[in-house]
């Protein structure tokens, strides 16, 4: 009789971190996708302001990079937003207690120095 080892666990990334890092490169993709947009269109004369300028190779990384920090923001966000439960039935928009308003108290004051 043999005894079968028992499955290794896994040892993979969390399935949150993977969800991230896809959402991290289709950000980044689409932020290649559209610098490469802006430039081939050249959209506020930034081809040539790009190709006039010594560091515009930097400028066009910088442009790439910003705009896959958001994308890739954006995209995380919206994937995270869509993994609501749609059964939560509970009470929305809090508990709507009611505000007391302060009445304003005359207080007497002393002149005096």
């Amino acid at each position: 009789m043999t005894l079968m080892p028992d499955p290794a666990p896994e040892t993979g990334l969390p399935k949150l971190v993977k969800l991230y890092i896809r959402q991290v490169a289709i950000g980044f993709g689409l932020s290649a996708i559209f610098v490469g947009l802006l430039v081939g269109f050249n959209v506020a004369n930034l081809r040539g302001l790009m190709a006039s300028t010594e560091g515009g190779y930097i400028a066009a990384f910088l442009l790439f990079f910003f705009n896959g920090l958001v994308f890739a923001g954006v995209q995380f966000a919206i994937s995270i937003m869509r993994m609501a439960d749609k059964d939560d039935q509970g009470p929305k928009g809090g508990h709507r207690q009611g505000v007391r308003h302060a009445q304003p108290v005359a207080v007497r004051v002393t002149a005096g120095r």
